[in-house]
C-alpha cells in the first residue's frame, strides 16, 4: 500500500488513514492486526529516547485502537494506561464521539501532529467534529517500551489535568454577553474573557431568558469552573446580558497582557465600582486577574499608609525616615538594593520611592496594634470579609491580624497578606476617591444581590494618599512606566519576593481620571518592568 492511499473501512470502522507522516505499511497493519506490545518477553530492555520506527508503530497502533474503539488495547500503548482508559472511555460514552477518523502529520523526532475527524450525535442530534492535536513518544521507564506520553491534550487540545469530555443538554442556556455600550462580548474578540463569559453563562443564563441547546464541552472537574463549549448540536435560544466591561479597555487589556507570560489586570471605574476590563495571559486559564492570592508586594502601602495617616501616626508631609535597614522582633528588613537612605524622608518622600524601612518602622507607633491593618483593610477599604458579590467568582484578600515578623511583612504586602489584580485596583479606587464602591461586572439589579459595604476614608486621607500616588507616577517609581499619559494620574509599584522563585512578582496600580487599574506579572521583577506597562496600556484607554 502506497503513500498516501486511505485504508478501507475495517468491520465498520475507519482505520488511520496515512498520509504525510510516512506511516509504513508493515506498522499499519501490524497494528490493525492488533499485533502491539512487546516484540517478545526475552526482548531487550531498550533505552535512550526512541527511534524514528518505533515512533511510526506505536502511534499507528495507538491511533488504530482508538479508533476502533478498543480503549483497553489504546491504552496499553501509554504510559498511564489507567488515566488514558478512563479518559477514552469518555470519549465514547459521555462525549458520545464516534467513526473517529484519525490522520496524522509528519513527525518532528518524537512528537507526531494528528487530525481528529468523527462525529458527535446526541438526541437525535448530529455534527461533524474536526481537530489538530499532537501527542509525544517516550520511552517506558519500567518496561523500555516506546509509548504515549499521555496528557490530557491527547484526546483533545482544550483538555487539561482533570478535564473530560460530555455531550448533553447544556446546563445553561448559552447568552448574548454585550458590553456597557452595547456591543457584543465574544471569546473570538476577547479570548481572555473566555472563562469570564462561561462563568457568566453558568450563573445567569437563565435569569437572561435564553433556552438550553445540545453542546459537547470541556467539563472542568478539577477547579469547579464552568463547562466550556466546544461544539453546539442544537441552537438553544441566548439571553441577553449586559455587562460592565467597556470594549476599549477591555481591546487594550487583552494586549497588554500578551507582552507578558503570566500575567492578569482588571481595570475599574472607580465612581461607581464598575468593572471596564479583564484579562489573564495564563497557561493554566485561571482568571487570577479575580480570583488570584499572591503577596501584593509595595502596592500594599497605599493601605498601610492610610492606616497611619488614619491613626495620627504620620501624615504625607509628616515624618517617615528611611534608614538603610530596620530591625522588627528580631528580623531584619532591607529595602531595594542601591536605594539611599533618608533619615529626614517624609511619609510621601518614603511612599515614592518605596521605602522598606521606613513603614517597618512606624507600625510600631502607638496607637497601632496587631490588628490595625486588618481593621484598616475590612473597615476602610472593604478587603477580607469575604462578601463581594461581583457576579462571578472573586477573592476579596486577605489582611489577616499577626504578630511577630508576619506583622512587620504584611505592612510591605509580605508574608501572610494575599491579593488580586481586582483587589488593587478596587484599593487605588477606594484611596483616590474616598468611597469603597465595591467592585462589579453584572448590576446587582438582575438578581437583587447586595454588594458589599465599607465605611471609606477620611476626605483628608484620601486627598493624601491621591497626592501621593500622584508624586509616585511623575517623580518616583512609576514614572517610567506612567511617562507619556495625560491628564490627573497616579500610580504605586510593588515586588513581591516568593519561596523559590529566582524572580520577584511584579505588581503595579494606578489611575487616570476615572479610570483605575492594577496588574500582576509572576517572577516579573519590579513593578514597573512588567505589571507597570500593563496598566498604563489600559490607563491609556481612559475607559
Amino acid at each position: 500500500m502506497g503513500k498516501g492511499v486511505k485504508v478501507a473501512v475495517i468491520g465498520g470502522v475507519f482505520a488511520v488513514m496515512v498520509g504525510g507522516a510516512g506511516y509504513g505499511a508493515y506498522n499499519l497493519v501490524s497494528a490493525l492486526n492488533g499485533d502491539g506490545g512487546t516484540s517478545g518477553a526475552s526482548a531487550e530492555k531498550r533505552s535512550g529516547p526512541p527511534g524514528k520506527d518505533e515512533v511510526e508503530e506505536t502511534t499507528a497502533k495507538f491511533f488504530a485502537a482508538w479508533q476502533k474503539g478498543t480503549v483497553a488495547t489504546a491504552a496499553s500503548y501509554t504510559n498511564n494506561d489507567a488515566a488514558a482508559d478512563r479518559l477514552l472511555t469518555a470519549f465514547a460514552d459521555d462525549a458520545h464521539i464516534t467513526e473517529v477518523k484519525i490522520t496524522p502529520g509528519r513527525a518532528k523526532g518524537t512528537t507526531v501532529p494528528y487530525t481528529v475527524k468523527a462525529k458527535v450525535s446526541y438526541d437525535g442530534k448530529s455534527k461533524p467534529l474536526s481537530y489538530k492535536s499532537e501527542l509525544t513518544v517516550v520511552r517506558g521507564v519500567t518496561t523500555g517500551r516506546a509509548l504515549v506520553d499521555w496528557q490530557p491534550s491527547v484526546v483533545h487540545p482544550e483538555l487539561k489535568k482533570d478535564d473530560t469530555l460530555v455531550t448533553e443538554q447544556s446546563a445553561s442556556p448559552p447568552i448574548e454577553a454585550v458590553g456597557r455600550d452595547g456591543s457584543a462580548l465574544t471569546k473570538e474578540k476577547y479570548p481572555s474573557l473566555g472563562p469570564v463569559l462561561d462563568a457568566l453563562r453558568e450563573k445567569y443564563g437563565e435569569k437572561a431568558g435564553g433556552t438550553p441547546g445540545i453542546e459537547l464541552v470541556v467539563r472542568h472537574n478539577g477547579n469547579g469552573a464552568p463547562d466550556s463549549p466546544l461544539l453546539t448540536l442544537a441552537e438553544g435560544k441566548p439571553g441577553k446580558l449586559t455587562t460592565t466591561i467597556s470594549p476599549s479597555a477591555q481591546a487594550a487589556a487583552e494586549k497588554a497582557v500578551k507582552r507578558f507570560d503570566e500575567s492578569s489586570v482588571v481595570a475599574v471605574k472607580p465612581t461607581t465600582g464598575e468593572v471596564l476590563a479583564v484579562a489573564n495571559n495564563r497557561t493554566d486559564g485561571f482568571n487570577a486577574a479575580f480570583q488570584g492570592q499572591a503577596a501584593p508586594g509595595s502596592t500594599m502601602k497605599i493601605m498601610t499608609a492610610a492606616m497611619l495617616i488614619d491613626n495620627g501616626v504620620t501624615s504625607m508631609n509628616g515624618p517617615a525616615p528611611c534608614p538603610s535597614d530596620a530591625m522588627w522582633q528580631g528580623q531584619t528588613f532591607k529595602n531595594l538594593q542601591g536605594m539611599k537612605p533618608d533619615e529626614n524622608a517624609t511619609l510621601a518622600g518614603s511612599f515614592m520611592r518605596s521605602c522598606n524601612t521606613a513603614f517597618i518602622k512606624l507600625i510600631d507607633e502607638k496607637p497601632l496594634t496587631d490588628a490595625s491593618l486588618t481593621e484598616e483593610a475590612e473597615e476602610r477599604f472593604g478587603l477580607g470579609r469575604d462578601n463581594w458579590k461581583t457576579g462571578v467568582a472573586s477573592f476579596d484578600g486577605r489582611v489577616p491580624t499577626v504578630s511577630g515578623p508576619d506583622r512587620a511583612a504584611g505592612a510591605i504586602g509580605q508574608g501572610q497578606v494575599q491579593m488580586s489584580p481586582l483587589n488593587m485596583a478596587s484599593v487605588t479606587a477606594t484611596a483616590i476617591t474616598g468611597t469603597f464602591r465595591q467592585p462589579y461586572l453584572v448590576s446587582p439589579e438582575l438578581d437583587d444581590r447586595e454588594l458589599a459595604r465599607a465605611e471609606g476614608l477620611k476626605a483628608s486621607t484620601a486627598a493624601q494618599l491621591k497626592q501621593m500616588m500622584r508624586l509616585t507616577a511623575t517623580q518616583g517609581t512609576a514614572q517610567e512606566a506612567m511617562r507619556g499619559l495625560g491628564g490627573d494620574i497616579g500610580a504605586k509599584t510593588g515586588s513581591a519576593e516568593v519561596d523559590g522563585n529566582a524572580k520577584s512578582n511584579s505588581w503595579f496600580t494606578g489611575f487616570r481620571g476615572d479610570i483605575a487599574a492594577a496588574a500582576m506579572t509572576e517572577e516579573g521583577g519590579h513593578g514597573g518592568d512588567a505589571a507597570g506597562p500593563i496598566v498604563a496600556a489600559v490607563l491609556r484607554t481612559g475607559g
